[in-house]
Order: C-alpha cells, then sequence, then structure tokens
C-alpha cells in the first residue's frame, strides 16, 4: 500500500520469453502485445460479467498458447482464433462481439449467420480446427457477482 495516495499495488511474476513476432494479415510483421491483446479482450467483455481475473487468465492462456507452439513468429489468425475459442468457453456475447470486429462482419446479417451456428453447435464455436485443442481445458475463475445478487439461503445444519 502506497503511503502517498492509499492505493494498493501488486505484481504479477511470468516468465520472460524472446520476443514473438506477429504476422499481420497485410504481411506486416509486429512484436507480440500483451497489453493490446488484453485491450481487444476487455472490448469484447466490456458490460459482462466477466471479472479482471478472468480476462487477466484468458490472457495468459493465449500466451501460454502462443509460446508454446511458436518460437519466434506467429500469424495474428492463430491469436485470433485462440481468442474467440476461450470466449466462447467464457461468455458467448463477448464471443460474438470478439467475433464481428476479427471476421470484419459487415451487417445483420453476418451476426444471424453466426448466432446461427452457435446454436447449430454450442459446444464448439465455429473456428479453423488447425488451431482447436484437443479438449477444453481452460479454468477460469468465476466472475465476481455484483452486490445486489440474491444471496443463497442458509441451510441450517443438523
Amino acid at each position: 500500500m502506497c503511503g502517498a495516495c492509499g492505493r494498493k499495488f501488486t505484481t504479477y511474476e511470468r516468465v520472460e520469453s524472446p520476443r514473438i513476432s506477429v504476422i499481420k494479415r497485410n504481411g506486416t510483421r509486429t512484436p507480440f502485445d500483451r497489453d493490446s491483446l488484453r485491450r481487444g479482450i476487455e472490448r469484447a467483455c466490456w458490460k459482462r460479467q466477466i471479472g479482471d481475473e478472468q480476462i487477466a487468465a484468458l490472457v495468459a492462456q493465449v500466451e501460454r498458447d502462443v509460446d508454446s507452439a511458436f518460437d519466434t513468429e506467429v500469424e495474428s489468425r492463430f491469436i485470433g482464433e485462440r481468442v474467440m475459442y476461450y470466449l466462447h468457453e467464457l461468455d458467448q456475447v463477448a464471443y460474438v462481439r470478439f467475433a464481428s470486429v476479427y471476421r470484419h462482419f459487415k451487417d445483420a446479417d453476418d451476426f444471424v449467420t453466426e448466432l446461427v451456428r452457435m446454436k447449430q453447435n454450442p459446444d464448439m464455436p465455429c473456428l479453423s480446427s488447425e488451431f482447436l485443442p484437443k479438449k477444453k481445458t481452460t479454468q477460469f475463475p468465476k466472475a465476481k457477482r455484483g452486490r445486489y445478487k440474491e444471496q443463497e439461503p442458509e441451510l441450517p445444519l443438523d
């Protein structure tokens, strides 16, 4: 806790690995940016009941996937597909929001098409099969519910 401002500071330790370059759709290469990834996910999760811990877990999972699968370069497509996979698992509205930007939805028909796909196959998003893991293994922390959430009644102990 800072004595001057009263704010609490935390640190997160993570292994620093060699910089991986992201190959964008237009062929340009930029360094992998964890903060940029987080901002994109936060935009998709805006006003959803998704906690900061869950977003941090999703970012960390995507970063682990990139680190374990690539040494020096990764296509942006891989990152986008991984984010969509984990968002589908976490929150379907956030998934559709992210997919609409990632896949450049042009009109309402694109949203409807995606929603129909989700209804037909609720357990798996429509992603490129080359980027999907064998099974879902990610565990996201539970969202912090608002203070107005109804409390479960306590059961008497016998």
